[in-house]
Order: C-alpha cells, then sequence, then structure tokens
C-alpha cells in the first residue's frame, strides 16, 4: 500500500475529517504529473471494493449526487466513464491540490458505505408476449404523462395496471407458482424532496404488482423484491405516477411544504388503494381455475420469503399530512391519475 493510499485510508476512520482529507489530497497532489494515473489505480480499487459489497455504479452516482456537490458527480462520472480524474481537471480548470480534494472526497465517501444487497446485473430485454406487454405499458404511460386531461390520463393508467395483473395472472396459470423464476431484486431512487413520500408511493406500487419495497433513508433509494416481469411493471408506473404528481402540484393553488407532503402522501394512499382495486378484479375474473390462487400465493410466499432473507432488520416510519387542502388535491389528483 503506497503513501498515498495509506492517507486516504486514515480518512475513513472514526471522525476524521478536513485535516485527513487535506493530507491525503496533499500527497496525491505532490506526485506531479502522475497524480492522475495514481487516482485513477485507487479508484478502481475502491469502486471495486464497493462492488463486493453490494454497490453498482449506478448506486455510487445516486449517493454522490445525495451528498455531495455537482462538480463532486461529475467527477464521479469521469471515474465511472473512464476519462479519469486529470481530465475532469482539465476541463474544469481545476489545480491538482483542488481536484485531489474533490477525489479523496468522494472516494471517502465510497470507502464509509456499508454492505447491501447485490442487484443482479441488468436483465435483457424481455421477448415474446411479456416483451409486448411492457410496450404496451410503456405506451400507455407516455399518454398519460403527456396529456392535458385527467379523464384520459386516468383511464390509461387504469388500463396499464389492468395490463400489468392480467399478465401476471396468466403467467400463473401458464407456469404455476414457478412462473417467470424466482423472485429477484431492484434498486429504484427515491429522490429529494419530501422522499418519505415517494418512498411510499413506491410501496403502493410494489405491493399492488405482488412485490415488496425496502427503503433505504439515508442512501435515496428502494429496494423492490419481485419476479422480474413484475420489477421492470413497478419501475415504469412509480416513475409514471411520480410525473403525473409533478404535474398536478404544478397546478395547485399552494405551494407551502405542508401543502405539497400531504398531496403526495395522500396521492401514494389512494394510487395504492386504485392499484390493489385493479389488480384484486383482474384475480376475481379468473379465480375459477383452481391452480391460480394457490400458484400466487406461493410466489407472494416466496416474495416475502426472499425479502425477509435481504432485510432481517426493518423499521417502519410514520408520515403525517398536516394540510387538510392539499390532502383533498392529492386524492383528487391520483383519481385522475393513469394507472
Amino acid at each position: 500500500m503506497d503513501e498515498f493510499e495509506q492517507a486516504y485510508r486514515r480518512t475513513l476512520a472514526g471522525d476524521s475529517g478536513e485535516r485527513e482529507t487535506d493530507t491525503a489530497a496533499s500527497v496525491l497532489a505532490a506526485r506531479g504529473d502522475a497524480w492522475g494515473s495514481a487516482a485513477d489505480a485507487l479508484a478502481e480499487r475502491v469502486v471495486r471494493e464497493c462492488g463486493g459489497r453490494g454497490w453498482a455504479p449506478a448506486d455510487l452516482a445516486r449517493v454522490v449526487a445525495r451528498d455531495l456537490t455537482p462538480r463532486h458527480r461529475r467527477l464521479a462520472a469521469a471515474l465511472d466513464d473512464g476519462s479519469g480524474a486529470a481530465a475532469f481537471a482539465a476541463t474544469e480548470r481545476l489545480d491538482r491540490f483542488t481536484a485531489a480534494t474533490l477525489l479523496v472526497e468522494v472516494l471517502r465517501v465510497y470507502g464509509r458505505l456499508p454492505g447491501i444487497p447485490a442487484a443482479p446485473p441488468a436483465p435483457a430485454p424481455v421477448q415474446g408476449q411479456g416483451g409486448k406487454m411492457l410496450s404496451r405499458i410503456r405506451a400507455l404511460l407516455a399518454k398519460a404523462e403527456s396529456t392535458a386531461f385527467p379523464e384520459e390520463a386516468e383511464a390509461l393508467s387504469a388500463k396499464a395496471q389492468h395490463l400489468m395483473a392480467r399478465h401476471r395472472v396468466d403467467e400463473t396459470l401458464l407456469h404455476g407458482e414457478n412462473a417467470i423464476g424466482g423472485p429477484g431484486l431492484r434498486r429504484i431512487g427515491v429522490e429529494r424532496p419530501y422522499e418519505g413520500a415517494k418512498a411510499l408511493l413506491l410501496d403502493a406500487v410494489a405491493s399492488a404488482n405482488r412485490c415488496e419495497a425496502v427503503w433505504s433513508s439515508d442512501f435515496g433509494f428502494s429496494t423492490v423484491v419481485g419476479h422480474e416481469d413484475a420489477l421492470e411493471a413497478v419501475e415504469l408506473l412509480y416513475t409514471s405516477l411520480l410525473v403525473q404528481a409533478d404535474r398536478a402540484l404544478a397546478a395547485g393553488p399552494s405551494r407551502s411544504r405542508d401543502y405539497r407532503l400531504s398531496f403526495l402522501i395522500a396521492y401514494a394512499s389512494r394510487i395504492g388503494e386504485r392499484l390493489t382495486a385493479a389488480t384484486r378484479d383482474e384475480v376475481s375474473a379468473r379465480q375459477d381455475d383452481p391452480a391460480l390462487l394457490p400458484a400466487l400465493a406461493a410466489q407472494d410466499l416466496a416474495v416475502r420469503t426472499a425479502t425477509r432473507r435481504l432485510f432481517p432488520n426493518t423499521t417502519t416510519s410514520r408520515l403525517k399530512g398536516r394540510d387538510a387542502e392539499g390532502w383533498r388535491s392529492g386524492r383528487s389528483a391520483a383519481d385522475d391519475a393513469n394507472l
């Protein structure tokens, strides 16, 4: 371990802060023209260590964007895409010490991250009926996001959720309790502000699609556990519903924090009711097949078991909406949302 790496490792200990960071940056900057290659080599090792603890590059980028500055985020992107620290410093017109300080600060955030469940590599595009179903859902939700008419958006969203539920029922009837393999996981960003209410919305979408969501509030994402086609549908629908909520908020009468938070909590609650009803309707329409309900129950049990294995210790959070007008507006916007 060379002098620079030793100095960097000391920044990870205890409450080490500005002095240790300055020392590590000084050691790196003193490398002269070779500082960039030394920076890139250590960054590669640290990112590889993070990968061993379950952190994918997209997760690291999300944490940097959440905890540090836009300049740190651009440096993290340069390290990820291979352009490197020296090229970043030249583009940003930074002296070596300033660039080295930014690098140490980014790597210090990386190095202090705990272990998390590893997400599998991104799956190949779904082919056949599943791929066609997801394409139809994308098209419906794109129309819902673009229309200026709430009634049209509501009809399009409702049709999308019915398609999701119908596809799950069809696959279950075709393959039984082993439909589409076992449960997997996907990390989905939950951005500030009002991340608690947004996590609640994602949880509602996940639950209605026979998945479970666990929010990691310190890191800006939720981990959704479920079968792969359901995970894809959950991310599509959650993203679309956020766009629709933002549009409804922008048209609302108030800009206060209490109004917006109450709006989003009520919106998530009502969306959950609507999605669950749509799923229940699809199951009820096909429950004359004696194999359906036991197979669905087995799949649900598999998802719950996988979630408990990945997250043996969880806590619950309580959200409070304090603005009555925001609550009513959120419920109304959810009724208008395209599912």
